[in-house]
């Protein structure tokens, strides 16, 4: 199916998104995990859906613990500081607080394994899945997805930009890794006993400058200020539109696919952890392996010079379907719109594709920001007056472009 006439429709429909965002934002509330904006929010672009054309639209409850993702923050900094004062009296009991404190930010925050939610108080996310239909034969099935809670603001980031965050971030474990290596050369040359401290000692002289990283490991408690939740705009209301305005702009041209499902899944919680695309995965892990089935991530599309067909994901850990980032890439260039190939690096996070990916579905995601940290991500400057219409444009027309494309091959 030529969807030329759609492509040419980009600006329209990039102005038809930053409305649309401006609309949710204004009239559902606050949209953190498990709150009753994210919940409306779900509710209101089921409607949307309904509206644009897909006759199975879902709204599906998950339970999250939205404190827990951060919770890591409260378990690893307390080790440290508590390993920090233990080293000058007692330091062979500190290398396994600090070695625990490692593998729980690892497990819980570098992998997203749920290893402290069960510890945190529980509320109720909401996944959206909605299927538009084929006239015939279904052969294929393509689906475009985006997440609808926003974070809470990082403070760091907000008053010192990216440079300062991961300035920050890379003070503290430092910091921790300091005194690891001080209190196991303090074990090694001394022993395990109890001790008051030998000021002459020149590794208990380096523990006494290393009390400098202090006040950067207590501020990381303040890592999220839970009191301001963002507005969420870039992210990802522009990943959840994408998809819905594909589809709304083929209902309003009347263009039906004859052998190509087209469907938008909407997961809740995904700044926890990707908790509901986790928990999407484990209630759909048998649906949608009739046909062979694409899925798109779309997160935090911004400025056009940044858009990216992601190949890795999770921290660098989880590897995409080639097939399916090489498609959006491949669409892109044949667009004319810029595109790179890149990957989610270590520290830059995750987007749903990943658990999609865990779970045994074929994805990857797209991003259009800049993985080294603008002051607007996970800021109040998050806002509408920060979308960029042209990246969104852009989107749009390599996302129809892969639509089509996709089609085509169910010709074959």
């Amino acid at each position: 199916m030529d969807l030329k006439k759609i492509i040419d429709c980009k600006e329209s429909a990039a102005k038809y998104i930053i409305d649309e965002i401006t609309h949710v934002i204004k009239t559902c509330g606050k949209r953190d995990p498990g709150s009753e904006g994210e919940k409306k929010a779900c509710e209101y672009m089921a409607k949307v859906l309904e509206d644009c054309g897909c006759e199975d639209v879902k709204v599906e409850p998950c339970e999250v613990a939205p404190k827990a993702f951060y919770g890591w923050i409260y378990f690893t900094i307390t080790f440290v500081l508590i390993s920090i004062a233990l080293f000058f009296f007692f330091p062979v009991a500190g290398i396994p607080l600090i070695a625990a404190g490692f593998a729980i930010v690892l497990l819980q925050f570098g992998v997203y394994k749920k290893l402290l939610d069960p510890l945190f108080k529980k509320k109720t996310s909401h996944n959206v899945t909605a299927i538009k239909k084929c006239t015939g034969e279904i052969k294929r099935r393509i689906i475009f997805n985006g997440h609808p809670d926003a974070t809470w603001e990082w403070p760091v980031n907000y008053a010192f930009g990216g440079v300062g965050f991961e300035a920050h971030a890379i003070i503290v474990v430092v910091g921790a890794l300091y005194y690891l290596v001080l209190s196991i050369m303090y074990v090694a040359q001394n022993g395990v006993a109890f001790a008051m401290p030998d000021l002459e000692n020149p590794l208990i002289k380096a523990g006494l400058w290393g009390l400098l990283f202090v006040p950067f490991t207590i501020g990381l408690y303040f890592m999220e200020n839970y009191k301001l939740v963002v507005d969420g705009a870039n992210d990802n209301l522009t990943g959840c539109y994408m998809g819905i305005a594909v589809l709304k702009y083929l209902k309003d041209a009347g263009i039906e696919l004859e052998n190509t499902e087209v469907g938008v899944i909407l997961t809740g919680s995904e700044e926890i952890g990707l908790r509901g695309a986790k928990a999407w995965v484990d209630a759909h892990k048998n649906d949608f392996k009739d046909v062979p089935t694409f899925i798109y991530s779309f997160d935090t599309i911004n400025e056009p010079k940044y858009l990216m067909a992601n190949y890795r994901d999770l921290n660098g850990t989880v590897k995409s379907d080639a097939e399916v980032a090489d498609l959006f890439f491949e669409a892109a260039q044949a667009v004319g719109v810029p595109c790179k190939k890149g990957w989610i690096p270590p520290l830059g996070g995750a987007v749903d594709a990943a658990a999609f990916t865990q779970g045994g579905f074929r994805a990857a995601g797209v991003t259009g920001l800049n993985h080294k940290l603008e002051r607007y991500y996970h800021t109040r400057l998050d806002n509408v007056e920060s979308l960029n219409k042209d990246g969104i444009a852009n989107c749009f027309a390599a996302t129809v472009k892969t639509l089509e494309m996709f089609d085509a091959g169910a010709k074959q």
